[in-house]
């Protein structure tokens, strides 16, 4: 006996697709809940959902912690998901913004530490408003700690006047 091709087929999905749908909203969740309050204020959510996430906090055994976040997960399901999914998107954006912007920083350092003047001359072409003094000082102590294996103390202190010169 053949199936008929006028009769639908069962549009529903899968038992397993909706465990998979169901543990990728925990996960959103998972990951509101282990933001501060301030991230969280940028995403479109109800006050139901933000009080779930709370609550969360003063759960401390493990069965009732899965409990919570499989309601969570069920909370969810009526938020604004495209909405949400697109705040994460741009706050993904943000952070490699940073991590670029910092991997910038460090070749920087490591240039200067390397190189010498002329990196220092690029440098304060780059950024003008650079205490001259104390990054040709913190250079000659980054090449020393560096030439006599010592920890990066001075490397450090270089990495962090380049990032408030930078504006970062």
């Amino acid at each position: 006996m053949t199936q008929d091709d006028s009769f639908p087929t069962d549009e529903r999905p899968s038992k397993s697709q909706l465990k998979r749908e169901m543990h990728a909203l925990q996960s959103l969740g998972e990951r509101l809940i282990a933001m501060n309050e301030a991230e969280r204020a940028r995403f479109p959510l109800s006050d139901e959902l933000l009080a779930a996430i709370d609550e969360t906090g003063r759960i401390r055994a493990r069965e009732a912690r899965r409990r919570h976040m499989q309601y969570v997960g069920k909370l969810m399901r009526r938020e604004d998901l495209d909405g949400i999914r697109a705040v994460f998107d741009e706050l993904d954006r943000e952070q490699l913004q940073r991590d670029h912007a910092f991997h910038r920083l460090e070749k920087w350092r490591d240039r200067l530490i390397d190189e010498g003047d002329n990196a220092v001359a690029a440098f304060i072409d780059a950024f003008p408003d650079t205490d001259r003094q104390a990054l040709r000082q913190l250079i000659r102590n980054a090449r020393r700690e560096r030439d006599q294996g010592k920890p990066p103390t001075n490397a450090r202190r270089l990495f962090k006047l380049i990032r408030e010169t930078a504006g970062l």
